[in-house]
């Protein structure tokens, strides 16, 4: 470790290996979820019993301070929490039971190049090069062609596609917010407040689909297992894991490694769940791939301003 704590590049690459193994756990999370809906799990419930897990299973190790410094932050964890969990998870949940594993994965990856646009239209100091737009317009033809695919199988309904689009918003409206956060409260308090607030919001939903599992299929070996993965490995590991990457390697470095999720459950729903890509719906996903990585180039770079 270099003086004043900032690790050397020799020391570096483990903190990659950490960025690498949430991409590839995030990836998996969404077959993981798949096979508990076909458990018979309803998407609200999948979301409050892994934020639940996670939140407890977090409570234990950061507990000494309860409440933000003040009301207003309090109430914008409440947002995070609603945007962030709530309403992206349950999107995301019920998304994946109208449309392909890895339509919906694709389609959320656009949350980083959905951000970045918004933080532009916000302030103006932070406005994109013009390699942003272009990206862009590369990723929404690309999302369009995987919808227009969706509309044209008989087996798929575009309304998941839509949901996936409504939850890549959502996490875009959740990394702006979270920015005035990061500078008064650290990562394990953050994400526990968005977990306990992730799961109060959602419980409205309950009166909407009231579905409850029985135990016995929640004791299933593969519906426990699948359900601790998403808890205390995606949800409280993962969480963790990515705030110390992005810390010492930079969210720019971190964030690349984001582009390789879609590619992790396209090519998992392939072995697992038995998806099939068409023409149409595998060049709608190259299309989001190299949008989502042409606006992070061009933008590095500083060409087409």
């Amino acid at each position: 470790m270099k003086a004043g704590g900032i690790p050397g590049k020799n020391s570096q690459w483990l903190y990659h290996c950490f960025a690498m193994i949430v991409v590839i756990a995030w990836g998996l999370s969404f077959i993981s979820t798949r096979v508990l809906l076909d458990n018979s799990l309803s998407p609200i419930e999948i979301y409050i019993y892994r934020f639940a897990i996670a939140y407890v299973s977090l409570l234990a190790i950061c507990h000494k301070r309860i409440f933000a410094s003040s009301l207003r932050d309090e109430l914008m964890f409440v947002v995070c929490g609603l945007v962030a969990g709530s309403i992206y998870f349950i999107s995301e949940n019920v998304a994946l039971e109208y449309t392909l594993v890895s339509n919906v994965s694709l389609i959320t990856s656009l949350s980083p190049l959905l951000t970045v646009l918004m933080a532009g239209f916000i302030y103006k100091s932070s406005r994109p090069a013009r390699g942003a737009y272009v990206g862009s317009t590369v990723a929404f033809v690309g999302v369009g062609l995987v919808i227009f695919n969706s509309s044209f199988n008989m087996s798929l309904n575009p309304i998941g596609d839509l949901l996936a689009l409504l939850a890549a918003l959502c996490w875009a409206v959740y990394s702006i917010m979270i920015k005035p956060l990061n500078a008064h409260y650290d990562a394990r308090f953050i994400t526990r407040k968005v977990f306990f607030y992730g799961i109060v919001t959602a419980l409205p939903f309950l009166a909407v689909n009231s579905h409850i599992t029985p135990l016995s299929v929640i004791l299933r070996s593969e519906v426990l297992l699948n359900l601790l993965f998403l808890s205390l490995a995606c949800s409280l590991g993962c969480y963790l894991l990515w705030a110390l990457s992005v810390i010492r390697i930079g969210a720019l470095k971190a964030s690349n490694y984001l582009y390789f999720q879609p590619v992790v459950t396209l090519v998992f729903s392939m072995l697992i769940l038995g998806e099939k890509i068409t023409l149409v719906g595998g060049s709608g996903c190259l299309m989001i791939l190299l949008g989502v990585w042409l606006s992070d180039f061009l933008q590095k770079r500083s060409w087409l301003r």
